[in-house]
């Protein structure tokens, strides 16, 4: 064990450049010894957020080994998970095996834990050579070992739900907790907002759609690419009304979402009132500012998300709308997600048959 107390933020980690965090890290210090304030824990299950799996599956043309191949390569050269290209990471399950005596997380050795921490600034070794995964799914059984700082964040996983499903779930906690706060402000000042998820069949957006409704939405609109997402969104009943639309064609995502809100009765014209964008492609910004009424609030959730689009997209429309950069932290935003599963067959159904096609 090193001698001095390290960072609570992870600097004494970094290698390379010295003086940034360790997400901005391009080199971090994955080493299996600890500082007093760490916790170490050993990898079961990686999960690859969307925008970084879709990104290397397509510069791959599919093919998993080489998928797999480009992650081992990544996570040898950065001593972390972060995609180069989308700059994104995701998050993993284990084991607790060590925990350093100044350590403020309370875990104990053998707690099977999830990380809400992205894998871009979480030190990290694979020492399997991902030999149990076929890089064809965002879920990625691995062995190795993960180390956690004292301003790290950790859940213990539920007994109640396979470590699969947990993990689906915290994946993508952020979005649901935030939408509900959001919702909830706009109750509070006496508006029941109407609120269009775009990518609603999603891990993310199914949960958003939960979410919403639960904090008082007046409506939900749940927008999807194809026939067979719409399907199983609305057997799940999430939404109260479905509508495809190609998210990065602005006008085509206002026509479906101003049909849609013709549909549900939505207050007002010039789109939803609150806009969760859940897609992990990227150019869906100016729809989703388009699709959004003034005043409004568009909330980004996915990673393929640029925010200058965004921003110069709604000066260029003169659209007067709020946009929120959904960080993936709210406090209590595991325990929400994981109730809103519990509590909604339609979000464990879609989790479910996720799972089952990966």
């Amino acid at each position: 064990m090193p001698d001095s107390t390290g960072s609570p933020v992870g600097l004494h980690r970094v290698i390379a450049p010295a003086g940034v965090l360790p997400q901005a890290a391009q080199q971090l210090d994955a080493r299996p010894e600890l500082w007093p304030d760490e916790v170490r824990i050993s990898v079961e299950r990686l999960n690859l957020d969307a925008a970084s799996y879709r990104q290397l599956a397509e510069a791959h043309d599919g093919d998993g080994e080489a998928v797999k191949q480009s992650v081992l390569r990544i996570v040898a050269a950065r001593g972390k998970m972060q995609n180069p290209v989308t700059g994104s990471g995701g998050m993993l399950v284990g084991t607790v095996d060590e925990v350093g005596p100044e350590s403020p997380l309370g875990v104990a050795k053998g707690d099977r834990v999830a990380t809400l921490v992205s894998l871009t600034l979480t030190p990290l070794q694979i020492t399997d050579g991902l030999a149990d995964w076929d890089g064809r799914s965002e879920q990625v059984p691995a062995k190795g070992h993960a180390i956690l700082f004292a301003r790290s964040i950790v859940a213990k996983l539920p007994d109640d739900l396979v470590p699969e499903l947990s993990l689906a779930v915290m994946d993508v906690c952020g979005a649901p907790a935030l939408t509900a706060r959001v919702v909830r402000s706009y109750v509070d000042k006496g508006i029941k907002p109407v609120v269009s998820v775009i990518g609603g069949a999603g891990k993310s957006g199914s949960l958003s759609l939960a979410a919403a409704r639960d904090a008082g939405a007046a409506r939900t609109i749940g927008i999807v690419p194809f026939q067979a997402e719409a399907d199983k969104l609305d057997k799940a009943g999430l939404a109260d009304a479905v509508a495809l639309a190609d998210a990065r064609d602005p006008v085509a995502l206002s026509s479906a979402v101003a049909a849609a809100l013709e549909e549900v009765g939505g207050a007002g014209a010039g789109g939803a009132d609150i806009t969760v964008v859940c897609v992990d492609v990227p150019g869906c910004e100016h729809g989703a500012v388009l699709s959004t009424k003034a005043g409004g609030t568009v909330i980004f959730f996915s990673m393929a998300t640029s925010f200058s689009a965004a921003a110069l997209g709604a000066e260029g429309l003169a659209a007067d709308v709020s946009m929120l950069v959904g960080n993936g932290y709210v406090p209590g935003h595991a325990e929400y997600a994981l109730k809103l599963l519990r509590n909604e067959p339609g979000v464990r159904g879609l989790f479910e048959s996720r799972l089952a096609e990966d």
